[in-house]
């Protein structure tokens, strides 16, 4: 039988269709867009808290500096905010602008396709943990406790006998 390039060309079409590849959704884009929001809601959310007490830790850290400077600590219009209890003053407002913005930046970051993969995944794995129960680690607590206190009564008395060894030795005293 003889295949003419017509019915080869015929052949070729039906047994491959044309068919657009599948494209992967692409990320949404900007600093605030969500990514995957649904997914690793608590272990983000641990993150940004977590990074946010840090922030908040080391603005009140440069704060505390910055106030040692009699231009900064003074009150602008003798205005004292009344939730924080704090003068408003140049240190005061150079530090929330700097936490506002690093707030902002930890938000925008954890939104990251790569880092949010990151945490999601995390997350997946925590999920998997067979996590001991409460009496079973309370058992090995005990374990632990009484392993060091043993252990530090042997390094007490080993120490106490080196010493009044070395004691007679050296000085001749018993």
């Amino acid at each position: 039988m003889t295949i003419t390039p017509e019915k080869k060309e015929q052949g070729k079409m039906e047994s491959a269709p044309l068919s657009p590849p599948a494209l992967e959704p692409e990320a949404p884009r900007g600093l605030f867009a969500p990514y995957k929001e649904d997914q690793g809601r608590h272990v983000r959310m641990t993150a940004f808290w977590s990074l946010v007490f840090f922030i908040g830790f080391g603005c009140r850290f440069l704060h505390d500096l910055l106030i040692q400077w009699p231009s900064l600590r003074e009150s602008l219009g003798g205005v004292r905010l009344p939730v924080v209890g704090v003068n408003l003053s140049p240190a005061f407002l150079v530090t929330a602008l700097i936490f506002s913005a690093g707030v902002l930046f930890v938000h925008g970051w954890l939104r990251r396709p790569k880092i949010a993969d990151l945490l999601i995944e995390t997350e997946a794995e925590l999920l998997k943990v067979s996590w001991p129960k409460g009496r079973e680690v309370w058992n090995a607590s005990m374990v632990v406790l009484v392993s060091v206190v043993l252990l530090g009564l042997y390094l007490a008395g080993v120490d106490v006998f080196l010493f009044r060894l070395m004691r007679s030795l050296i000085l001749g005293n018993s």
